[in-house]
């Protein structure tokens, strides 16, 4: 039995292991850590370790089902693929995609009103809503003017993400050194909540910040030897973030109090100005920047050529597949998915819009949990990971937990997304048809 796909792949196989784990770990790393440490420390307390390592644990579940997935299927396009594959509906399969883009768009919400937030402040002090809606005006001139983003340049920018997170755990580092901070604060419950119950909450805010791996499915086409390279630098990827993630945490807690860390909307700014270390406030705001901006950009991207493609296959209205005839880029499905993340902006409240992501992206980890279950039927002619199947037994159950534990307004804000998505796809459905219908009278 072949070691690899027998297809041969149009695509070359340039892509190592050390390559794909840098990108994973790029894709995973970077600017939910910057904006939400400040959000956790609410649910949490000083016990800021806790919910992501649990959130971390909780990850690696679903990652084990995407290893299965994506080395048993090299050329499938995600968790929408799969559901094709596995409950032969295509309802559900859009739901799967179309829960994915809401995701994306939701995501860059919240990251341009962290952008828009202290770390902007500390060069001009302007309104938070106005400034992420303009950023995402940028954002979408950038995307529509062609972005190639090559591995190379995932490669510095995760260079310079990890760099300022380091910088959080190395000034504190230098603090306690010095005889300050309080490390008692790491085990400081919440007051007045259990701290299981606390830790569980908390781990829905955490786990915003482990998604993205999920994207390195679309790459696997291009990866060397995929079915031993593609787990291997998916583990080690979410295993180097959670430790990086955990150190940021026990090192916000030691630093500051929960309620000045709650009170930042650029809380891991405030960590390193509280440490007294000499590190120019504008540096570190400036690499903060970059990594929400870098994370809004390349969410972005990623909604509009879904958008584009969906539209291609008859899932979306047909409009949103128009292209610039010099650029190429997809401009009506830039547009519109960039409209949608500006209207989002309104809600104003980060916490609301990263737990809706975490909502849609649990559908979508569900469907993968239990697609692994159902495809095991399914024999394929090359060797691929196999997880053991309490993995992705404990992934349903796990995603199902997370799901229960959201509030009844993050169910409706997400309940309304995908009710949209509903009514696009019927109106896709309604336009393919009335098209058949008119070609048909014509011949």
């Amino acid at each position: 039995m072949s070691t690899e796909t027998s297809e041969p792949s149009t695509l070359r196989r340039g892509i190592g292991g050390p390559l794909l784990f840098a990108f994973i770990l790029g894709d995973v790393l970077g600017a939910g850590i910057y904006a939400l440490m400040g959000v956790l420390s609410e649910r949490v307390g000083g016990m800021l370790w806790a919910p992501l390592l649990a959130a971390l644990l909780l990850a690696l579940l679903t990652a084990g089902s995407y290893a299965e997935l994506v080395t048993k299927y090299p050329r499938a396009g995600g968790a929408a693929v799969f559901a094709e594959r596995a409950f032969k509906n295509r309802l559900v399969s859009f739901l799967i995609g179309f829960s994915m883009l809401a995701a994306g768009v939701t995501s860059a919400a919240g990251l341009s009103i962290a952008f828009a937030g202290e770390y902007l402040s500390t060069f001009v002090d302007l309104p938070v809503i106005p400034v992420a809606i303009v950023f995402l005006a940028v954002v979408a001139a950038l995307n529509a003017r062609g972005i190639r983003e090559s591995l190379g340049a995932n490669v510095v920018m995760t260079v310079i993400e990890v760099s300022g997170l380091v910088i959080v755990i190395v000034v504190v580092g230098v603090l306690l050194g010095g005889g300050g901070g309080d490390v008692a604060r790491v085990a400081q419950p919440p007051e007045g909540t259990g701290v299981a119950t606390a830790v569980l909450a908390g781990a829905i805010i955490a786990y915003y910040s482990f998604v993205g791996f999920e994207t390195s499915a679309n790459m696997i086409e291009e990866v060397k030897e995929p079915s031993k390279m593609y787990p291997r630098a998916l583990f080690a990827a979410l295993g180097t973030a959670g430790l990086v993630y955990v150190l940021v945490g026990l090192a916000s807690s030691i630093a500051l109090p929960p309620e000045e860390l709650a009170a930042s909307s650029g809380p891991l700014l405030a960590v390193v100005e509280a440490s007294g270390v000499g590190v120019p406030s504008w540096l570190f705001s400036l690499i903060a920047l970059i990594a929400v901006a870098n994370g809004a950009l390349l969410t972005m991207i990623m909604a509009s050529r879904l958008t584009y493609g969906m539209a291609e296959q008859g899932l979306l209205p047909r409009v949103l597949s128009r292209v610039l005839p010099n650029r190429r880029t997809p401009w009506v499905a830039i547009l519109a998915t960039t409209v949608v993340a500006m209207l989002l902006t309104l809600v104003g409240d980060l916490s609301l819009l990263a737990e809706t992501v975490v909502l849609l992206l649990l559908f979508v980890f569900l469907s993968a949990n239990v697609s692994v279950l159902v495809l095991r039927r399914d024999r394929v002619e090359h060797a691929h990971f196999r997880v053991w199947t309490f993995v992705p037994v404990l992934g349903i159950a796990s995603c199902l937990l997370l799901l229960s534990q959201q509030s009844l307004t993050v169910w409706i804000f997400g309940a309304v997304l995908l009710a949209i998505g509903v009514g696009l796809y019927f109106l896709a459905r309604w336009g393919r048809a009335r098209g058949e219908r008119t070609a048909s009278a014509q011949r």
